[in-house]
């Protein structure tokens, strides 16, 4: 797919994303990654603002859900416009993209680098 990825790891400006993403156009692509086991996502007050003002470019929460380690996984693909009612209501609301296990990551991606 012609992706790299870097690993943020800021200290010093609360909310900014995990992971940037620099597709084969330039594009850059930011993803704040959750883990969960129930239907809760805990976003900070600075990650949901970081991600309301910046929902007009390509910003997403990434989450994987798993209640246990037997059970499977889920992944949820949500628009940094999203980040309000996520936090409010958790993964009930409807995602962007949900893939449960197996995983495609190569759909995953496309949706983030091709979404309008």
């Amino acid at each position: 797919m012609g992706l790299k990825s870097t690993r943020i790891e800021s200290t010093a400006t609360a909310g900014v994303p995990d992971l940037c993403i620099c597709d084969k156009k330039g594009f850059f692509h930011f993803i704040e990654l959750k883990v969960i086991t129930a239907y809760k996502v805990g976003l900070r007050p600075h990650q949901i603002s970081w991600l309301t003002r910046h929902a007009h470019a390509s910003a997403w929460v990434l989450i994987r859900k798993q209640k246990n380690a037997e059970s499977p996984a889920e992944l949820f693909l949500y628009r940094a416009q999203d980040a309000i009612e996520l936090a409010e209501v958790g993964v009930r609301l409807e995602p962007y993209l949900y893939q449960p296990q197996p995983f495609h990551l190569d759909e995953l991606f496309k949706a983030i680098t091709e979404s309008p």
